[in-house]
């Protein structure tokens, strides 16, 4: 029963250092753009992965385990990413969106890998899950057509 919960725990304490590297991704693309309608965007997607993480952590609380508070590596290799792309490109709205929507598909992978593991997942966590990566779905779609509009103002300008 104890490898089980600590398998649990592993899996959990990957969907918290996802949602930690979405919201310092955010954090760093709110600090790289100059357009307000995009910060107020990426605060909004911030808090969403801050909920997410308080969610995660309270159901391995309930397991009695430590969350983590970490990242994942390729969280930090994003957010690198992100800040060079950042600095390197003068059409900055289509390049943050962009290294935004990386980051999203980053997100629903690790999603994806949590929720297809052979081990039985609770219902309620697995339903918390799975409301969850909705949600992530949900923000990556904002941040996809915000980006292929920005596609379009450059292609029309």
């Amino acid at each position: 029963m104890e490898t089980m919960t600590k398998k649990l725990t592993n899996e959990l304490n990957k969907l918290v250092e996802i949602n930690n590297d979405r919201v310092k991704g955010y954090e760093t693309a709110m600090k790289e753009t100059e357009y307000s309608d995009l910060k107020d965007l990426f605060r909004e997607m911030a808090v969403h992965s801050s909920n997410f993480i308080n969610e995660l952590t309270d159901e391995l609380i309930r397991l009695g385990e430590e969350p983590t508070e970490g990242t994942k590596l390729t969280g930090k290799l994003y957010r690198r990413w992100m800040d060079m792309r950042a600095a390197m490109t003068t059409s900055g709205r289509k390049a943050v969106l962009s290294s935004c929507e990386f980051g999203e598909d980053a997100a629903q992978e690790v999603y994806d890998e949590v929720l297809k593991t052979e081990m039985v997942i609770p219902e309620k966590i697995k339903s918390l899950v799975l409301t969850q990566k909705q949600k992530l779905r949900e923000d990556h779609d904002k941040i996809k057509k915000q980006r292929d509009l920005a596609r379009e103002e450059y292609v029309n300008n």
